[in-house]
């Protein structure tokens, strides 16, 4: 039987790059947080597959569309691979309650995670979800994955000891 993945699930405003307290909607007002390079390498030095979750409602909302997104993440992921850092997938909800209604993607709910565990063969007892939202630690301890709460902008750093 093959042996399960660990992984550190992240979100992304507040977490990789700069909170701007609503959505980041243009790639030349999304800031990648620097301090993150280091502890996000370590982590996957340790064995952990570092996989993005994100609720993207501004899509739903129309205010950018999925080029747009795709080109954030594109930037994202090519300035943390600057510094040695793979992201093994990223989720996102494009979805929003005033406009879809309910879906099982936007966090709190688990469901980006779940799709995370089944996609990657992860253990979520080994697992972790670092955010800076409330939401985000409910929505890993409904996947099983225990969730680490930051401040916005807050360096991973500081909560390394907290992953083992």
């Amino acid at each position: 039987m093959q042996e399960k993945n660990k992984a550190v699930f992240l979100d992304r405003d507040g977490v990789l790059n700069k909170e701007l307290g609503d959505y980041v909607c243009r790639l030349e007002d999304f800031k990648v947080l620097e301090h993150n390079f280091a502890p996000l390498k370590k982590l996957q030095d340790r064995g952990y597959l570092l996989i993005v979750a994100t609720n993207q409602g501004g899509l739903d909302k129309g205010w950018y569309t999925e080029a747009q997104l795709a080109e954030m993440h594109q930037h994202l992921k090519d300035t943390y691979a600057e510094h040695g850092v793979t992201f093994t997938d990223i989720y996102y909800c494009p979805h929003h309650p005033l406009f879809t209604g309910e879906c099982d993607c936007r966090k709190p709910k688990p469901g980006l995670l779940l799709r995370g565990i089944e996609e990657h063969n992860i253990d979520p007892a080994q697992s972790y979800f670092i955010g800076d939202r409330d939401r985000d630690v409910e929505a890993g301890q409904k996947a099983g994955v225990t969730g680490i709460l930051i401040n916005s902008d807050q360096p991973i750093g500081e909560v390394l000891h907290l992953i083992k």
